[in-house]
């Protein structure tokens, strides 16, 4: 004999099966997805008659729950692994952001369209750098970005075991990170966050380099437009094409310049010397794999953790850091704090040039 459970349902869930198959035997149960642990549940409660308030049902011999544990836990990644609606979506928007870069990309007249993105990698890149040399004790001694899409992160100390790497690798799961933020309206609003204080450093770092600058109050601006139209609902998107833009420009970065053909300038022929086991190409490969595996990896994380639809999504932005002016704000809100303060950043760097 099987332990008796107990379930407890209102009128409004007993004659919905989609409602029946959310709840488990262990009464904790709350995703529909969960077909092989509510199935017998359920059926009873479908069965069952309806009474005026909460219902007390209980169940006896479920023995299903004991012999498809493996067969339970299979079906489960693959519900949490399945795109609802809103997810679809996105997913096919990454995929033509991926097509239109692809296309821009190799088209000379058009590449311009995409020329600040690629800037804007190439500072996460450096950034990434920096970061590892912080982490490793270095003293940063500026980051710089030039027009041929190239950069440099000046410093002394630090390991250079982890700060060679940290360039392709870091910039690769910020891309990814991005992704994964892409899928969801407030997680897009902090990862603006987080790319503020990204900026600032940058903006500490860049000394008087002006295309550092230009790059970031372009940026700037992009986002606080973005957040202010649809609800935010653009800068989802935003955020989505600054990740899928980053972890390509990794991928074929990597491929450019370690795999098709040795720039001897490239962090992975550094990172030759100084390891002296393995030619630059092979590293290349083995940051190639990588990259690759943290785009798949945002893409899963995505999918996985943010389960809302569009209109959930809207509902709960329009209560976390809301655009001036929305339902969810007064009109007279002011821009988000950390824009006000790249803002506040830049004005007080301008003045000590003066």
């Amino acid at each position: 004999m099987y332990p008796v459970h107990y379930f407890r349902i209102m009128d409004s869930c007993i004659s919905d099966f989609e409602s029946c198959l959310a709840i488990s035997a262990c009464g904790t149960c709350s995703n529909p997805g969960y077909v092989d642990c509510c199935e017998r549940a359920a059926w009873t409660l479908c069965f069952s008659s309806v009474v005026d308030g909460p219902v007390l049902f209980t169940i006896h011999e479920m023995p299903y729950l004991d012999d498809q544990t493996f067969s339970l836990s299979t079906r489960d990644v693959g519900t949490q692994l399945t795109p609802n609606a809103t997810q679809r979506t996105t997913l096919i928007v990454a995929g033509c952001y991926v097509i239109i870069i692809a296309i821009l990309w190799h088209v000379p007249v058009l590449s311009w369209i995409i020329y600040p993105f690629k800037l804007l990698t190439v500072g996460f890149h450096e950034m990434s750098h920096a970061i590892a040399g912080i982490l490793t004790c270095a003293t940063i001694h500026s980051v710089e970005l030039d027009p041929d899409e190239g950069g440099e992160t000046r410093m002394s100390g630090g390991i250079p075991w982890i700060t060679l790497p940290a360039g392709y690798l870091g910039s690769s799961l910020i891309g990814a990170c991005l992704i994964a933020c892409g899928f969801d309206t407030n997680a897009s609003k902090i990862a603006c966050l987080v790319l503020g204080a990204f900026f600032l450093f940058t903006l500490w770092w860049a000394r008087k380099n002006w295309l550092t600058w230009a790059l970031i109050l372009g940026m700037s601006g992009l986002i606080v437009l973005f957040w202010l139209v649809a609800d935010s609902v653009a800068l989802r998107f935003f955020i989505l094409f600054v990740g899928v833009m980053s972890d390509l420009y990794v991928l074929w970065d990597v491929i450019d310049d370690t795999i098709a053909r040795k720039v001897n300038s490239s962090d992975a022929s550094a990172f030759a010397r100084i390891c002296g086991c393995f030619p630059s190409q092979v590293w290349g490969v083995i940051w190639l794999i990588i990259a690759f595996m943290y785009f798949a990896a945002g893409i899963i994380v995505g999918l996985v953790v943010f389960k809302e639809s569009s209109s959930e999504q809207k509902s709960q932005a329009e209560h976390f850091l809301p655009a001036p002016g929305s339902s969810g704000a007064m009109a007279s809100a002011p821009l988000p704090g950390v824009l006000v303060t790249i803002a506040a950043a830049i004005s007080w760097k301008l003045l000590s040039w003066l």
